[in-house]
């Protein structure tokens, strides 16, 4: 059942009649406030059913409108994720793949969807754009960009102040200290109070554009660069969760060879302190978001405006011995995706069905009544916002990593893991063995939920059938797909017809 019964029973009280027109101002067109999170894990969350995650705004968004319990991204990397979101498209069609490429300004985006319908667009934070921001950039009036933000957030809060009796963290230089120093193994504070945290600005800034166009119609992206690592929170957050509170995930029998050589000296104890550094970014992260909500709720918008939260993908916490995403296991692909707009979503849902990062821009259109992108690669999830069933629901869900050449095809029962093992990866997540040539791995998730167990070997029909369908999504959304050379994919070439999709394509990779 896709919506549990007791979120349907109640949700459909709210959507009873006249309610959808109720508190509504009258012919306004309505508003989108997208609020993004980076590295967020679908199950650090309140509403997940997490007990030790304090996310009381998140989950009281989540109580307000409906939860995709099984939303996927599409890549387990920031920027590829990020462009996929924004222009509708599976990575490999919109160009970015790497973490290095620059979406193309010519790319279609839902922001310029939505300024030619009117709406005063705006972004304020962490993108990967890969360019300075300016104004017009993917269609945003106002782009304050990560490294606008940086240069005006520094502006307003000037040098930060000698703090000598509380210990704070280091710079960050990932790969250059060791793990256990950038990923925050102490929980260390960043070294401000909480007013001047460069996210609290962007929350402030977020409810000055608010304020701004509270008598036009906007479309508003704030995108918080919280809980991804080194895990910020500022100097009063330093002593929220114990560390010796969390379990540290086991590691598996076939693990050992996967793990990133960087992980590989890592204690419990310090892998104890990097997850409770997590869960305080995420409770750092969740104070801002309730900044921006309330400012919204006092300007009188609630109403008109269509909240969407999301991360761009999920993170590992230990789990196969990993921290990070960069992989096919379901932590790092799994992010928490929730829609609010009261009186026109259903209040309190649940939906357990699988959907796609790629489903929310022509859902977002839908709702808005705004034409759809010209190409989408993925379905309005209208149908469950209403409290309705899709035609089609989702069989799988799809998700590569070409830094790796990898792909992914998740289904209820299986997870199918395709890697060519022969590009080298940059990402800095190097193995044992760097390029270990082809490997094809088949979790079955009924019995290996942990995805601990290869059974590849055992299942060959399965992974005959998911390759298949694996190749299929390849070949309906690749831009190149008409220059597959000829006789590749037929009978025992399939997995090279598979890997001749895997390799990046993108002007820096």
């Amino acid at each position: 059942m896709a919506v549990t019964r007791r979120a349907f029973l109640g949700a459909s009280a709210a959507l009873g009649t006249g309610a959808a027109v109720r508190g509504h101002a009258k012919d306004r067109k309505p508003n989108l406030l997208f609020i993004l999170a980076d590295d967020h894990a679908g199950y650090v969350l309140g509403a997940d059913g997490n007990r030790q995650a304090i996310t009381p705004n998140l989950d009281h968004l989540a109580s307000e409108g409906t939860r995709f319990a099984a939303n996927y991204c599409n890549s387990p990397v920031c920027t590829p994720s990020r462009q996929c979101i924004l222009t509708g498209l599976l990575p490999h069609a919109a160009g970015v793949t790497v973490l290095s490429t620059p979406l193309s300004e010519q790319r279609d985006t839902l922001a310029k969807a939505l300024r030619r319908e009117g709406a005063s667009t705006g972004v304020i934070g962490k993108m990967h754009f890969n360019q300075p921001g300016h104004p017009g950039l993917h269609g945003f009036d106002l782009a304050l960009t990560e490294d606008v933000v940086q240069q005006r957030w520094m502006k307003t809060v000037g040098p930060a102040p000698a703090f000598p009796d509380i210990r704070a963290k280091p710079a960050w230089k990932p790969f250059q200290d060791p793990a256990r120093i950038w990923l925050n193994a102490e929980k260390l504070p960043f070294p401000r109070r909480y007013e001047d945290m460069k996210s609290t600005w962007m929350a402030a800034e977020a409810g000055r554009f608010l304020e701004e166009h509270k008598d036009d119609r906007f479309a508003l992206w704030v995108s918080f660069q919280e809980p991804h690592s080194p895990y910020d929170f500022p100097l009063e957050w330093r002593d929220r969760f114990l560390p010796a509170s969390f379990p540290v995930p086991r590691v598996g029998p076939e693990d050992a060879g996967q793990i990133p050589l960087i992980f590989r000296d890592l204690s419990p104890r310090e892998k104890q302190g990097i997850i409770a550094s997590y869960y305080t970014s995420v409770n750092y992260l969740d104070r801002n978001v309730g900044v921006v909500l309330d400012k919204l709720r006092s300007l009188n918008l609630e109403n008109d405006t269509l909240v969407v939260y999301m991360a761009d993908h999920g993170y590992s916490l230990g789990q196969h011995g990993r921290f990070e995403k960069h992989c096919g296991y379901d932590p790092a692909l799994r992010v928490p995706l929730m829609f609010r707009w009261p009186g026109r979503v259903k209040q309190g849902a649940v939906v357990t069905n699988f959907t796609e990062s790629v489903d929310v821009p022509p859902t977002l259109l839908d709702l808005l009544n705004a034409p759809p992108l010209q190409t989408q690669h993925g379905q309005t999830l209208r149908p469950y916002l209403e409290g309705r069933r899709p035609a089609r629901p989702r069989a799988a869900v799809f998700s590569e990593y070409l830094e790796n050449e990898e792909a992914y095809l998740r289904t209820t029962r299986w997870k199918l893991i395709h890697s060519s093992g022969k590009r080298e990866r940059t990402d800095g997540y190097k193995t044992d063995h760097p390029t270990p040539g082809r490997t094809v791995r088949l979790y079955d998730l009924h019995q290996d939920p942990g995805e601990f167990r290869n059974v590849a070997s055992q299942h060959p029909d399965v992974v005959a059938k998911l390759s298949a369908d694996l190749l299929a999504r390849f070949r309906s959304t690749h831009p190149e797909a008409e220059k597959e050379p000829a006789g590749m994919g037929l009978g025992l070439h399939q997995d090279d017809a598979l890997e001749w999709y895997l390799r990046p394509r993108d002007a820096r990779a």
